[in-house]
């Protein structure tokens, strides 16, 4: 598959395009020479598995543009947010090897795609928000917070729709009073806001995403962190035809 075909159909609207829709030719996932020598900044990427499934193409694009990233996303964790007893505990594990990560990477950016277990009250948003922001300025790392793509509602997450919907509202406000260092991306500009839209690019579960909205989901967040960050993202057809395409993840979402 091209990189031209991997991102059709990014931002059919035009509102979420990243400007390489039309891109093709052979792909690598490996930098180019002129960016091997020294790297432009150095991201560490949390989330749950959404994130996760992100990752693969995110890294591919990322390396190639200079950058050196961590994946440290989670299956069925990830979150950061103290609220409920589930969320919680989950939020241990994810505070332990955040300490761990910052100490064995040493990342400029910290970057959270808010997950499908940021479950609390806004005020127990807020203050794990706050406490991640604090946790990166400690580190010498600014912290980039994305909001999650729109996704299917069911039954397991009805219960927790309304801090679903509350979490990117309290990122943006955490954001704005985060003195320059805490940034907000709302990825809506991307996907849109509904989970069963074309634009929204989910996998057959409609949660996750398959390659090619993983491929469009990279090519926009490397160019918001290129503009922050000041470098240049590489363009799709160095990375996005590269052997990430085949990572096991999208052949047990039933990706073709």
């Amino acid at each position: 598959m091209s990189a031209g075909a991997l991102l059709t159909g990014c931002g059919t609207d035009g509102t979420g395009d990243t400007g390489a829709s039309g891109a093709s030719g052979a792909g690598t996932d490996s930098p180019s020479p002129s960016r091997e020598q020294e790297s432009a900044a150095k991201v560490l990427w949390m989330g749950d598995s959404i994130a996760g499934v992100e990752g693969p193409a995110l890294e591919a694009a990322l390396t190639a543009s200079g950058v050196e990233f961590m994946n440290a996303s989670s299956d069925g964790g990830g979150t950061v947010v103290e609220g409920d007893e589930m969320s919680s505990r989950l939020a241990e594990s994810t505070w332990e090897d955040l300490e761990e990560n910052i100490a064995s990477f040493r990342p400029d950016v910290i970057a959270y795609q808010i997950t499908t277990y940021d479950w609390g009250t806004p005020e127990q948003q807020r203050s794990s928000y706050e406490k991640l922001a604090g946790t990166a300025r400690d580190a010498g790392a600014e912290l980039v917070l994305v909001s999650a793509p729109p996704f299917r509602i069911d039954d397991f997450y009805r219960p927790y729709e309304s801090a679903i919907e509350s979490a990117p509202e309290v990122a943006g406000e955490v954001a704005e009073a985060g003195g320059g260092r805490v940034h907000f991306l709302d990825s809506a500009q991307l996907w849109g806001t509904e989970s069963d839209a074309e634009r929204a690019q989910r996998a057959p579960d409609g949660i996750h995403s398959c390659q090619q909205g993983s491929a469009a989901f990279a090519a926009w967040l490397s160019e918001e962190l290129g503009e922050r960050y000041d470098f240049a993202p590489a363009a799709p057809e160095e990375w996005a035809d590269g052997s990430w395409t085949g990572d096991e993840r999208f052949a047990q979402l039933g990706c073709s």
